[in-house]
């Protein structure tokens, strides 16, 4: 089965994973900017960032036939650093019309504090300005459900804010609810750890419905896998689920969602093999 993986860092990946992702059927990724590991010190380190995940990650994904797609943003950790945060939000707009950004991500909170509640509203400003999706991060374990429903209520208090163009990402049990009943768009994190297993996310699926929501491994340089998406397909396929409503999570939800961006050119696996 074709798949679409929604959340992954590939930049901190070998290639090798690229690879072994074709092979189980991943036909495109999104990667959202995200932290470091270290707090970067100017707006020229996040430059050279986003020259890499705009020039040279979408040809190192090609060499195995994935499609890669990116999005532009200072992420919520280092958004305590205001200063720094609107030099780089400044300078995000030299990057929007990059061929596979598809806008601005992954923002959000990290420790619910006042600056980052400023950066993100930044933020969503520069993305209603300039028309491009959101992706958001929502914060970890204790954190989590206050973030979450502190970043639903800066984007309602936003009137230019439409809903079904916005994802919010790493719900779960008790965080999908606050952004699926406002029309947001969410997404599952398959983390061996931390956020949701893919029997955590089959159970999520099983209660809340299939609409508007996809799963994603969120690979990255932290204890993570970046082949979990096709671990839900095989833990929804014991669970006795059909192909159909399995495809609709994991490859028709994130292409439908992805395809409000101008700059989503996808080419469906089909089109490849006749153009090949």
């Amino acid at each position: 089965m074709y798949f679409i993986d929604p959340h992954v860092h590939m930049i901190s990946r070998v290639t090798d994973d690229y690879e072994r992702m074709a092979r189980m059927g991943c036909v495109a990724v999104s990667e959202p900017a995200f932290w470091a590991g270290f707090d970067r010190g100017s707006v020229d380190g996040f430059r050279d960032y986003f020259r890499q995940l705009t020039e040279f990650e979408p040809t190192r994904a090609g060499w195995s036939g994935v499609q890669h797609f990116t999005w532009m943003c200072i992420n919520a950790k280092e958004a305590e650093n205001v200063s720094l945060s609107r030099e780089v939000i400044a300078m995000i707009p030299e990057f929007l019309d990059k061929a596979n950004v598809l806008g601005i991500g992954e923002i959000g909170l990290n420790k619910n504090t006042p600056n980052e509640c400023t950066i993100f509203r930044e933020h969503v400003d520069l993305a209603m300005k300039t028309n491009e999706l959101i992706l958001i991060h929502t914060p970890h374990l204790q954190d989590k459900f206050k973030g979450t429903r502190m970043i639903v209520d800066m984007l309602l208090e936003d009137t230019r804010v439409q809903p079904d163009r916005v994802l919010i990402d790493h719900v779960e049990e008790h965080t999908v609810r606050v952004a699926r009943d406002h029309g947001f768009w969410c997404a599952m994190t398959l983390y061996p750890v931390t956020k949701c297993t893919p029997s955590r996310a089959a159970d999520i699926i099983e209660t809340y419905g299939d609409d508007r929501i996809m799963v994603n491994s969120a690979g990255d340089w932290g204890p993570s896998n970046p082949c979990a998406v096709p671990d839900f397909i095989q833990e929804m396929r014991r669970r006795g689920h059909s192909e159909a409503k399995i495809k609709k999570i994991v490859y028709e939800n994130p292409l439908e969602f992805f395809s409000k961006s101008c700059n989503f050119n996808f080419t469906p696996p089909e089109q490849q093999r006749l153009d090949g």
